[in-house]
């Protein structure tokens, strides 16, 4: 095969790489792009995309089964629902297709060449691709590592079998009697409440004395409650041990040290994501890490010149939206625009039932920087919107300065309120004080009028609470 030239390379096409790509395109640097699967990555093919309509199904489920006895507030009596998981899962792989096709066209529209398949270094510029048709090298003045993250795997609860990664979860014919989910982060909670939703009986353990612990408890108490009212049966302070020797049911230490079985047909675990930085020859280049992800500066350049990575390879936070806004900074810097990293804030969105949004410093986090803080709270039972949504359970929080009224933190939690993700970060990136978005005219009937609200509360003077 013939030898490929470029200017810019970029290895992995998931969020950051191909937003990488797209923009350095865009700028007019010969760009060529390599990914073993399909365009989008995790995110798109295994991840976000496919875990937000499997959510919306199960929302969409469990509302009309609750309509089935006629009881229900709204005064809609419907006959009892069922759920044909096969063709919910070919709806959501239709979604999922449309957007690969999306993604690729945006590559060839910013005259950016694919390359499809599995990527190995020889050496800082050069790179060799196993293809269908053969091997093809690569040499490239600048090289972009986007490879991303797999789910971490349990050494006595190998993936295989009745043990599933969110990758099979998103992907089941049939909804399980009985599901145990190991790990109670966002990703085991948001799977865990839709199969619940959908019928599945779900126990959720977690080693850790709380669930979504990177969250403080007061943000989290109306996710336990929803727990609760779902049938989840939570197990605090526990560890998950193997499987039976049957199969059918996970063995657990409980927080008093006694042994338990909890019967499942499935067991997901869900106990983070490590990234993918095996199988690519990096010992070739010698990079620097910082345990298992490779080490960079503010502009994403790692220990070796002419060479960067972007994403969840370079460690936490794992998100797509801090990837794409990487790749398009590292497009920008090789094609000798001046950029740097300088986010105030990256949003981070948990689509469990009610959602959670945080942006910026939590209250302790605020205290610990700033001292004296000024914190304004405006719960959603008193927001007319979420109650005709039956969302009132939640709330918005802002956390700022007490001297110069600098917001440095936004939470809120209660449905839907990831669409105020975008408010939020806005508000810090723009250094927002209280009296800015106290000021600010929000639509009326909306959940965002709890943001605006919130801010008048921390100021001393809400109007509606």
């Amino acid at each position: 095969m013939k030898e490929i030239s470029c200017k810019l390379l970029v290895i992995g096409a998931g969020p950051g790489g191909y937003v990488c790509a797209i923009r350095a395109g865009q700028l007019g640097v010969d760009t060529v792009i390599v990914e073993f699967g399909k365009p989008g990555g995790t995110c798109l093919n295994v991840g976000c995309i496919p875990s937000k309509a499997l959510i919306h199904a199960a929302e969409e489920f469990e509302k009309i089964a609750h309509m089935a006895d006629g009881k229900g507030p709204l005064g809609i009596a419907v006959a009892p629902p069922t759920l044909d998981l096969t063709k919910t899962v070919a709806w959501k792989d239709g979604i999922v297709s449309r957007l690969n096709s999306g993604v690729a066209g945006l590559l060839k529209k910013a005259k950016v060449k694919t390359v499809q398949g599995w990527a190995t270094f020889r050496d800082g510029k050069t790179v060799e691709v196993e293809t269908e048709t053969g091997s093809q090298v690569i040499r490239a003045e600048a090289v972009v590592i986007a490879s991303g993250s797999v789910p971490a795997e349990l050494p006595f609860l190998p993936f295989g079998g009745p043990v599933i990664s969110s990758t099979e979860a998103l992907a089941l014919s049939e909804v399980p009697d009985k599901l145990a989910v190991v790990g109670g982060g966002y990703i085991g909670l948001e799977l865990g409440m839709a199969f619940a939703k959908m019928g599945a009986k779900v126990a959720v353990v977690e080693a850790l004395p709380r669930v979504l612990a990177q969250y403080d408890a007061e943000l989290t108490r109306p996710v336990l409650k929803r727990l609760g009212e779902l049938g989840i049966e939570v197990m605090l302070g526990a560890k998950a041990k193997g499987l039976s020797t049957k199969g059918d049911a996970l063995l657990v230490e409980t927080a008093d040290g006694k042994n338990a079985k909890i019967a499942a047909d499935r067991v997901l675990v869900t106990v983070g994501r490590k990234p993918l930085t095996e199988g690519w020859r990096l010992e070739q280049i010698d990079l620097d890490m910082v345990g298992k992800f490779i080490r960079i500066d503010d502009q994403c350049r790692t220990s070796m010149r002419g060479i960067y990575a972007i994403g969840d390879v370079t460690g936490e936070p794992m998100l797509a939206h801090r990837a794409m806004a990487q790749g398009e900074m590292v497009a920008e810097i090789v094609a000798g625009h001046k950029r740097g990293w300088d986010k105030r804030a990256i949003p981070a969105i948990c689509f469990t039932d009610p959602e959670l949004v945080t942006a910026g410093l939590s209250p302790d986090e605020a205290k610990a920087l700033a001292g004296e803080i000024k914190i304004g709270q405006f719960p959603f039972a008193a927001n007319g919107r979420a109650m005709t949504r039956q969302g009132e359970d939640g709330f918005v929080r802002i956390v700022a300065r007490a001297d110069n009224h600098l917001v440095l933190g936004i939470q809120a939690v209660g449905q839907g309120v990831s669409e105020l993700a975008a408010a939020f970060g806005l508000a810090l990136e723009m250094g927002a004080r209280l009296e800015d978005i106290a000021g600010t005219i929000h639509a009326h009937p909306t959940q965002g009028e709890g943001f605006q609200e919130a801010a008048l509360k921390a100021l001393g003077h809400a109007l509606h609470v």
